[in-house]
């Protein structure tokens, strides 16, 4: 009688306690959850629309990188079984595969997910390795825009030269500057990269989990 009274008032107190202090703190699925996260994930957001403009970006090349797949799938095909192609399919695919690779440099300038050498980077301090952040995206955003300002005036020679494609006789000025639209989204993105790795470093973790999730 008395052990069966002590243990549901140990178990049942004891119990009630555990699972009232838990949601608030670790409950994955709660919809609040704790206010101090919020606000510490709130302020390393600091502007969700970037973060949406980002992902627009990073969309727009993967659909560059499907058209250019589709044409080249369909054009071998076509010439293959049907010794038929598409016409202007050289130009068009070469024009669109620069366009693919100047929007794709936009997200992984921004991302940093491009090719790099840390042996110098690895060997620093944390502090240090902040800075060198800085400087790198500094001086990549320097080349990318004086890039972006030669690849515009080769869209207005090209325009002034009245350059035309093969078969369709199509202005070949239009995806020089769907490709120099990529370059501008790439030095945008690289100039927001360095804002934050300036004042919100915390935001380009955040704000790439944030894209992830919205996928």
């Amino acid at each position: 009688m008395t052990s069966g009274a002590r243990t549901p008032r140990t178990s049942g107190a004891g119990t009630p306690r555990k699972s009232a202090g838990t949601p608030p703190t670790s409950g994955p699925g709660t919809q609040p959850p704790a206010p101090g996260a919020v606000q510490s994930q709130s302020s390393a957001v600091a502007h969700p629309a970037l973060d949406r403009f980002i992902h627009a970006i990073e969309v727009a090349a993967a659909w560059f990188l499907a058209v250019v797949t589709a044409l080249t799938f369909v054009s071998v095909i076509l010439r293959y079984f049907f010794t038929w192609q598409i016409p202007d399919t050289y130009d068009i695919g070469r024009l669109l595969l620069a366009t693919l690779i100047f929007w794709g440099m936009a997200g992984t300038g921004y991302r940093g997910e491009h090719i790099t050498v840390d042996l110098v980077w690895a060997a620093l301090g944390r502090r240090w390795q902040r800075a060198l952040d800085v400087f790198a995206s500094a001086l990549t955003l320097f080349a990318m825009a004086a890039f972006a300002i030669m690849m515009g005036s080769k869209v207005l020679d090209t325009r002034a030269e009245n350059v035309l494609t093969f078969d369709l006789r199509q202005p070949v000025w239009m995806y020089y500057a769907l490709a120099w639209l990529g370059l501008v989204a790439a030095v945008l993105l690289l100039a927001i990269r360095l804002y934050r790795l300036l004042l919100h470093p915390l935001a380009l973790e955040v704000g790439a989990r944030a894209t992830v999730t919205t996928e």
